[in-house]
């Protein structure tokens, strides 16, 4: 099993999970959880450690999100996209997608870096680049995914029924 696979097999990433994952509430909700855990982290300021309750809702509707919005077909372009990134975790990426996806992971790595930073440091500039970088970087991901779900619909199209 890879990494990929142990991951997705250690939060339950059932074909069903997978197909409420793509969900399109879920999918832009779980991007609403990104200045969510920030302001939950930045809050230590004015609530002191009532901030770990703020990061603990934010953990818990992100455990939660799957699990609540019905499950999708690969109709809409988020959806696409999750069924792309379902091929990329089954280890069906073509050598063709492998390049941008490092690149487009590497950006949303270096952001999240710089998210830690600002939120250690309390800086607005890092946490602005950062929050700008891994949203940025999943929706290219998210368009580069469903690029991939698509040429892997139209391959299974091209090859002859048995």
């Amino acid at each position: 099993m890879s990494g990929k696979n142990a991951v997705a097999a250690l939060h339950g990433m059932s074909d069903e999970a997978w197909q409420r994952h793509a969900n399109p509430w879920s999918v832009w909700t779980r991007f609403a959880a990104i200045p969510a855990f920030e302001l939950a982290v930045w809050s230590r300021q004015w609530l002191g450690w009532w901030c770990l309750a703020a990061l603990a809702a934010v953990i818990a509707w992100l455990w939660l999100n799957v699990r609540v919005f019905p499950p999708v077909q690969p109709t809409g372009w988020t959806a696409r996209g999750i069924y792309g990134e379902q091929l990329h975790v089954d280890g069906r990426l073509p050598a063709e997608h492998k390049t941008i996806l490092n690149v487009l992971i590497a950006t949303g790595l270096t952001g999240f870096a710089l998210i830690l930073w600002g939120l250690t440091a309390l800086r607005i500039w890092p946490l602005a680049l950062g929050t700008t970088m891994v949203v940025m970087g999943q929706l290219w991901r998210i368009d580069r995914y469903g690029l991939l779900f698509q040429q892997h619909l139209h391959t299974q199209a091209a090859q002859p029924t048995a």
